[in-house]
């Protein structure tokens, strides 16, 4: 398995020994990530969203438990599964560790073999619910993440930004007079646009936590994080220029082309911010993009002062 598909462990010890056993044990079959305290492993859980973390409860300052509690109250680290590393070997400690939600247990000294049939077992279930997460959050037609998906992580980077303090930004677009298009070419190469529009759009992004998914129909959605209203109009800008100048082959051998509106909206959050007024922002610097002539990028603030001159 090539180092990009290999599945993702963090370790947590405060003990050097114990990582570079477990590292041992378990790094010929995942990437691996090791953290020596709770908040270093609660930092590191947040940047690499691991698949699994093996965690210690007994450590200074903040033990496995509070780990594990932090963990779980964060909406992007919630769903990780949690194994308890320890020595404490009585029933009532590992009662008291399932209790906590973690997953399993497994107690020190460290068997080779024990250790991997357990993460082995966990990482499968992870890997299936990826699977059936995957399959229920894509868009069947483009192949990129659709609505649901959207949903799903603007929830999680609203709270990041929120925590963080840092600015979101979203783009909202429409191809422009697509009905038009459809009663053109039909519906099939329709359908071949809409490919060539999410193609272009994944290829247009420029870091791995910037997000596209189909919205519906012949809208599409684009997610910046850590993104200022500069930057989110310069990715705009480029995602326009490049579907402006693309050209969609047709099964007759003739070429197409289509072009698209941009909605931007830029926030930092806060506790009393709500999500639906963000992207309503987009909406509405949308629908002054198509309302003044399509094939163009509109900020919200702009879209706010348009409707005020109006």
């Amino acid at each position: 398995m090539s180092e990009a598909n290999r599945n993702t462990l963090l370790i947590v010890d405060d003990e050097k020994s114990n990582l570079r056993t477990l590292t041992h044990i378990l790094s010929p079959e995942y990437t691996i990530y090791t953290a020596k305290s709770g908040a270093d492993a609660v930092e590191k859980a947040k940047e690499y969203l691991p698949d699994l973390i093996l965690l210690d409860i007994i450590m200074p300052e903040m033990d496995g438990y509070e780990v594990l509690a932090t963990l779980k109250s964060l909406p992007e680290t919630r769903e990780i599964p949690v194994i308890f590393i320890t020595g404490l070997g009585s029933r009532e400690d590992e009662e008291k560790g399932l209790s906590f939600d973690a997953a399993d247990y497994i107690s020190k000294p460290f068997g080779a073999s024990i250790v991997k049939l357990r993460v082995r077992h966990q990482i499968q279930i992870v890997n299936q619910i990826h699977t059936i997460e995957r399959l229920s959050m894509t868009d069947q037609l483009t192949g990129i993440p659709n609505r649901r998906a959207l949903d799903v992580r603007l929830d999680m980077e609203w709270h990041r930004a929120i925590r963080e303090k840092t600015s979101l930004g979203i783009l909202m677009m429409d191809v422009d007079k697509f009905k038009i298009y459809n009663d053109t070419y039909g519906h099939q190469q329709g359908d071949v646009a809409l490919q060539a529009v999410a193609k272009i759009l994944e290829q247009s992004l420029g870091r791995r936590s910037d997000f596209a998914a189909r919205w519906g129909g012949e809208e599409f959605a684009v997610l910046l994080p850590n993104t200022e209203a500069e930057g989110a109009l310069d990715v705009a800008e480029h995602i326009r220029a490049d579907i402006e100048k693309a050209e969609i082959p047709c099964a007759d051998g003739s070429i197409t082309k289509v072009t698209i509106s941009i909605g931007v909206n830029t926030q930092i959050p806060t506790q009393d911010s709500l999500i639906e007024f963000f992207i309503s922002g987009a909406d509405e610097a949308l629908y002054i993009a198509k309302k003044t002539g399509r094939n163009k990028v509109v900020h919200a603030l702009d879209a706010a002062e348009d409707g005020a001159d109006g």
